[in-house]
């Protein structure tokens, strides 16, 4: 396994960590939670604690030293009794690539324009992980797969894993972590004891995003997480992606009037991730509840509830398939026809709108 420069540690996830060192006594965990906190950094660091060659003080672990010789093995991306079980789609981003990869790296670097990455977690890696949990350990403290996302594997990825969750042989502990662990067998989280990371304290993560991002004040930094719904990491690559603090207020009216021509820029994922939040919080403010994601004096009143209600039922349809080869630019042009038609006011009898 290869790895690249590592995240900086969250400050976040350092007390959830000491906790759940002392609590977690299953061989299997489920880590869930909202995305961009950490879940894979996190679920890391619980590897990284377990296989530490100076963390355990008699029965319960500590976090990682970072020093000895199975830290420096991780850091290196080469300890013998670490899986890291990812979708080929994420491996480059997160800093982790299995080894069968490395075998046909320039394979696939010759076929990257032709060939669209994983998003699934396939049963060929999952078939490996079973493999590798028959194996004793290489260092003699433990063996540890991690699987993340874990609701990306697929019916048979997650039957073939859960024979060895039922019956895990010698050291061998599974961390799987993911958001919709809904779409989980529910025979495989039944066998996992499950660990909730909920959303980081706003001041810290809002501090930790102001240190992160070039050219930005703690207050757009506060802006940014709050478009991101409090979850950090998610705020940080929204941002790279063109999301703007200083416009981030401003859309819902340019929505209103039709000249949101901003949003033109920015990936199809992002401008339909956006609208479904301006109609979460329209919807909110029509019930007499906070809006999450926008400030409030930036929302029109939208009494008709029906008509947001249809319009997230629209939005959902295309998030599903966002990723498909639209035009661009023609399909951002009718999703903002279709917001504008569906924040103006109808008109009233006598009174025709212009």
């Amino acid at each position: 396994m290869s790895a690249v420069d590592r995240p900086a540690w969250l400050p976040w996830l350092q007390q959830p960590l000491v906790d759940a060192l002392h609590q977690l006594n299953s061989h299997a965990v489920l880590l869930h939670g909202p995305e961009g906190v950490g879940q894979f950094e996190f679920a890391l660091a619980l590897a990284r604690s377990w296989l530490c060659e100076a963390s355990a003080v008699g029965q319960v672990f500590q976090p990682a030293c970072g020093r000895c010789v199975s830290c420096h093995l991780i850091d290196a991306g080469s300890h013998p009794d670490l899986m890291v079980v990812l979708p080929e789609a994420l491996q480059a981003s997160l800093g982790w690539q299995s080894a069968a990869d490395d075998a046909d790296a320039a394979e696939k670097s010759s076929t990257s324009k032709t060939k669209k990455l994983s998003q699934d977690v396939k049963v060929d890696a999952i078939r490996a992980v079973v493999q590798f949990s028959q194996h004793t350990a290489s260092r003699g403290r433990a063996k540890v797969v991690l699987v993340y996302p874990a609701e990306r594997m697929n019916l048979i990825a997650a039957n073939t894993l859960l024979k060895t969750l039922e019956e895990p042989p010698g050291q061998v502990r599974f961390v799987l972590s993911g958001a919709s662990l809904e779409q989980l067998l529910p025979t495989v989280r039944s066998r996992c004891q499950a660990w909730h990371l909920p959303l980081p304290d706003a001041e810290v993560a809002s501090s930790w995003l102001h240190t992160q991002l070039d050219r930005i004040s703690p207050a757009e930094a506060r802006v940014l997480l709050d478009a991101a719904g409090g979850q950090p990491l998610t705020a940080r690559d929204r941002q790279k992606l063109g999301l703007d603090a200083a416009y981030w207020p401003q859309i819902p009216k340019d929505l209103l009037n039709g000249v949101a021509t901003a949003l033109t820029q920015w990936p199809l994922t992002l401008v339909v991730e956006t609208l479904q939040k301006v109609c979460h919080d329209l919807a909110c403010v029509a019930v007499g509840a906070g809006p999450r994601y926008f400030p409030r004096d930036s929302l029109p009143v939208i009494a008709d509830i029906d008509r947001l209600t249809h319009w997230a039922q629209e939005l959902s349809k295309v998030s599903r398939h966002a990723e498909h080869p639209w035009n661009q630019g023609l399909k951002v042009e009718t999703l903002l026809l279709q917001a504008r038609a569906v924040m103006r006011p109808k008109p009233t009898r006598g009174n025709p709108r212009s």
